[in-house]
């Protein structure tokens, strides 16, 4: 029988690729060198880099860490050659007050302590993958670092009750796996709570660190909050959603204008607890930046998501005051608002009345970032299809009911990069403040220019702000990102 083929019987072993088209070279040939307009400006492109970075390396790593002041930097740059670098002394000696601005140094740790809880109170929020006890050991583990640094025989005694329960919940959640938990909670055993309740308490924990006073003022404002329920709870079923919810808001309000000074002064001659008052004129620097910010990107979505639904209700007066507020607060400048707050809002208080600025400031901010992120908030139920609105109707669902379980879920979804782009925008117009006399970051750097040793930095303090800026907006800009990825079911 002949020998003769056609077809291969055995494989031919595999060659390795060219060169060229692979690694570090081969990337670089599809995507800087792929023809000769790219080749040219990949070339200019080089070049132009190549000439800053030689200048702004050096001008960054400069020996000057342990100088303390602007005359000893120079001194270093004439035994260096002459040479022009940055002055980062100004950076080691003001870096406490750039981010504190005036807060008394003994008070300090209750800032810190607060930034460190509003981390843990957001981690519940933001990250479902965390586990409810890893939760709580973040807490337990705050707080009982807190009591130590506080010293004393009942802060040490605290301090170490507190790690060691935040250590043996560590060990337990680490020494068990999810299915002997789930088997010990089906037996009867007791879960932790939600860590979404302490969620719910920081914001009346935060201001209590930040300025002090007593500890029953916060509690007071948050008995407020359980007033409002138990109002809607019992009158909703009488006069309906709308009515109810009105009425329990009526109450709320009249609750922290009348009764919540008087309950707070009362309870705290009876039983004194609180903290040594700060005024607010203490706070500055990246404190003041982060508190307006938090409270601005906290109550403005929520905010916002009521106008929006307002300006698409069939309710004239509703929709008509919704839309008013919207178009008033998009078409006046921030800056505007702001000396409305500094200035104006006196004229129309009565005589003698404290408002206290950084309130006002806080009112004022919200209100500006919640009408920009009503229309976010709005394209995005724009953005749903009919189909979702008939659907919800098909369900029975009443009106309330169809926008928190099939409309608004979609339409926050879809909103998610105009919803974070606005909290970015709202972080950063946190530095306007400066022109109403508050000593944010920017006002800070004046003040520091000002003292004779420092007078002629300009470049370091601003480039040291505007790293600490990018690396919050970054942050932010990537949890979008994440969240984007998590909940685009569509394409599962």
């Amino acid at each position: 029988m002949s020998d003769l083929s056609y077809v291969r019987s055995e494989m031919l072993p595999e060659r390795a690729p060219p060169a060229s088209q692979i690694g570090v070279v081969g990337w670089a040939r599809v995507n800087l060198f792929n023809g000769i307009g790219n080749s040219i400006l990949t070339i200019l492109a080089l070049v132009f880099l190549w000439s800053v970075l030689s200048f702004l390396i050096p001008w960054v790593f400069a020996p000057t860490w342990n100088s303390a002041s602007l005359n000893e930097c120079r001194e270093i740059f004439g035994a260096d050659g002459g040479h022009s670098s940055a002055c980062w002394g100004v950076i080691r000696e003001r870096w406490v007050q750039l981010l504190f601005g005036f807060y008394p140094e003994a008070e300090r740790w209750r800032p810190v302590v607060a930034f460190a809880l509003l981390f843990v109170a957001l981690i519940p929020v933001l990250f479902n993958m965390i586990s409810r006890r890893m939760n709580w050991v973040l807490l337990l583990a705050v707080l009982g670092l807190a009591a130590l640094y506080l010293a004393g025989v009942l802060g040490i005694i605290l301090g170490l009750a507190l790690l060691g329960a935040a250590g043996y919940i560590g060990f337990q959640a680490f020494s068990t796996t999810k299915e002997d938990r789930a088997a010990q909670i089906a037996s009867g055993a007791k879960r932790l709570p939600n860590p979404l309740i302490f969620s719910a308490i920081f914001p009346f924990i935060a201001p209590w660190l930040l300025w002090g006073g007593s500890i029953w003022l916060p509690i007071g404002a948050a008995l407020g909050f359980v007033v409002g329920y138990f109002a809607f709870r019992f009158l909703a079923p009488i006069t309906g959603t709308l009515a109810g919810l009105i009425i329990a808001v009526l109450a709320a309000l009249a609750w922290w204008m009348v009764f919540t000074v008087g309950f707070a002064d009362l309870v705290q001659s009876i039983i004194p607890i609180g903290l040594e008052a700060v005024e607010s004129r203490n706070f500055g620097g990246f404190m003041l930046s982060i508190t307006i910010g938090v409270v601005a990107i906290a109550c403005s979505l929520p905010i916002g998501i009521v106008l929006a639904l307002g300006r698409q209700s069939d309710l004239m007066i509703v929709k008509a005051l919704c839309v008013g507020f919207i178009e008033f607060i998009r078409g006046v400048p921030l800056i505007t608002l702001l000396f409305v707050a500094s200035t104006l809002l006196n004229i129309f208080l009565p005589p003698g009345t404290n408002f206290d600025i950084i309130l006002r400031v806080l009112i004022m901010v919200t209100l500006f970032a919640a009408a920009y992120m009503a229309e976010v908030v709005r394209g995005g139920l724009a953005a749903l299809p009919k189909g979702q609105y008939e659907a919800a109707d098909a369900l029975g669902l009443d009106y309330w009911k169809a926008q928190r379980l099939i409309i608004m879920p979609q339409a926050l979804k879809i909103s998610i990069p105009g919803i974070v782009s606005t909290f970015i925008g709202v972080f950063k117009d946190t530095v306007l403040v400066s022109i109403i006399g508050l000593l944010d970051p920017l006002g800070l750097s004046n003040a520091i220019r000002a003292d004779q040793d420092w007078n002629g930095v300009v470049w370091e303090l601003y480039g040291f702000i505007a790293f600490m800026f990018f690396v919050f907006c970054f942050s932010m800009s990537r949890y979008s990102m994440y969240l984007e990825r998590r909940l685009r079911t569509d394409h599962r």
